[in-house]
């Protein structure tokens, strides 16, 4: 199917955008495919020899089988689609000739979502997700947050070793209920502006948290990107505010990086490739939802972006300590990895790229402030590589120090850093007539001659000590 003949949610043509990603994928990633048409619901079967699920969307008006053989250990070539488009009635003629054919059992209705494929020693798995909940809606488009999953085994009867028992365990610990998110049509991974700008034909991976199940199921078994769905870990959530008796909603979306990713005090600064720990995506929408679709609404958004320090540092947990001493590992003169960082940040944002360092500048025991000269000293050194206008500009303020001084009002210090910060990227406005009425009204001093859709070019990258 060409780009052309691609439609969205409501079978209108879309216009796509075939780059990879907003900047180039690594050299070692597979890019993830999204899907021009989504299943919302499957029903799972089984006999001994095949697992078959069906698949449909919310006006089950389109229908597909597919059929996962469970005879073979050979994941490559065990999966088969049949023809798209089957009607409800003839869906329920093969789901009766299977029960005829005895053998065949129902394993669970009902599932709004396959998380993926994943083989540890013996058989092969598919995560579903079997409750979901909604959280925000954009667009028309709706958010879900993960209530329940559950861990089907393709293979019939597997052997469970103790092995695999344990790798079972392992991945079960980590619990999907807790802050995963994903939607059947609104692409979480990327931002509003991206969304808006056109259908990108990729997923955002970095913040893909189920990539390597998705790549199981698109490399190794072959199987379209309609029967699964992207998981974004973080947070997403909406309220409803009233401003001047008009209810305006408010989105907000954070999305962590699965790339460097750990817990407190085991992942810190930046690895070989330029990739950070904690790297959090944070995303604020503002909308007046007076229609439903993306098309004659008026969205605002901003994003910003915080990581750890890109440097080679770590902090020492064995003891008990509550501040475990910093440690800078290894000193790079040319700031190689931190580098590498910050050009994938002006891949991702544009420029400019605004620096707000929250660590402390003075201590008594020197610790975060060593950590601070050091960054400070690599921005430095950065600068000199970079053209006038895309130089990373640095903003070192202890905000821990500004809280214990009653004479310092925290708030309006983060607010005048937030009006300049925004002065500088700008922030994306999907009706720019509305905002240029605004202005002819509050201000002499705007621009008000505006017509074309207001973007955001760059960010502000914060951090503190994680």
């Amino acid at each position: 199917m060409s780009s052309a003949s691609a439609l969205d949610t409501d079978g209108k043509p879309v216009a796509e955008d075939d780059t990879a990603a907003d900047g180039a994928f690594a050299a070692d990633e597979i890019p993830l495919h999204r899907p021009r048409v989504s299943f919302t619901q499957f029903d799972i079967f089984e006999n001994r020899t095949q697992l078959c699920i069906v698949g449909y969307n919310d006006g089950e008006s389109l229908y597909q089988i597919l059929r996962i053989d469970r005879t073979q250990d050979d994941v490559s070539r065990i999966a088969s689609e049949g023809p798209q488009h089957h009607t409800r009635e003839e869906i329920s003629k093969a789901v009766q000739q299977m029960q005829g054919t005895g053998g065949w059992r129902s394993v669970v209705t009902g599932v709004c979502g396959l998380v993926g494929f994943v083989r540890f020693t013996k058989g092969l798995y598919l995560s579903v997700i079997t409750r979901q909940r909604p959280v925000a809606l954009l667009g028309g488009h709706y958010i879900y947050h993960v209530e329940d999953t559950r861990l089907l085994s393709i293979t019939y009867r597997p052997e469970r070793t103790d092995r695999e028992e344990r790798f079972i365990n392992t991945f079960k610990s980590v619990d999907l209920t807790k802050n995963f998110y994903y939607s059947h049509t609104y692409d979480v991974t990327r931002t509003l502006q991206q969304n808006m700008r056109g259908r990108s034909l990729y997923y955002q991976s970095m913040v893909v948290w189920n990539y390597q199940l998705l790549v199981n199921a698109a490399q190794g078994l072959g199987i379209g990107a309609q029967w699964t769905v992207a998981l974004v870990h973080g947070y997403i959530d909406q309220s409803r505010l009233s401003v001047l008796g008009r209810d305006v909603f408010i989105t907000l979306i954070a999305r962590r990086s699965r790339i460097f990713a750990g817990v407190r005090f085991l992942k810190r600064g930046v690895n070989d490739a330029g990739y950070v720990a904690n790297d959090v995506e944070t995303e604020q929408i503002v909308a007046t939802m007076e229609v439903t679709g993306f098309d004659n609404g008026a969205y605002t958004a901003y994003v910003q972006h915080r990581g750890s320090i890109p440097l080679f540092w770590s902090q020492e947990t064995a003891g008990i300590a509550p501040k475990p001493p910093i440690e800078i590992n290894v000193r790079d003169p040319y700031f190689v990895e931190a580098g590498r960082h910050f050009s994938g940040l002006f891949a991702r944002y544009g420029a400019p790229i605004i620096v707000l360092s929250l660590i402390k500048t003075k201590e008594r025991a020197r610790r975060e402030s060593v950590l601070g000269e050091e960054f400070s000293e690599g921005l430095r050194y950065l600068n000199q590589f970079l053209p006038s206008g895309q130089k990373i500009r640095y903003l070192a303020w202890d905000m821990s120090r500004a809280k214990k001084n009653r004479q310092e009002d925290v708030l309006a210090i983060l607010e005048v850093i937030a009006e300049e910060a925004i002065a500088l990227t700008g922030f994306f406005h999907s009706c720019p007539e509305l905002y240029a009425n605004h202005l002819r009204r509050g201000s002499k001093h705007h621009d008000v001659r505006r017509t074309e859709p207001m973007r955001q070019s760059g960010v502000v990258r914060s951090n503190c000590i994680d």
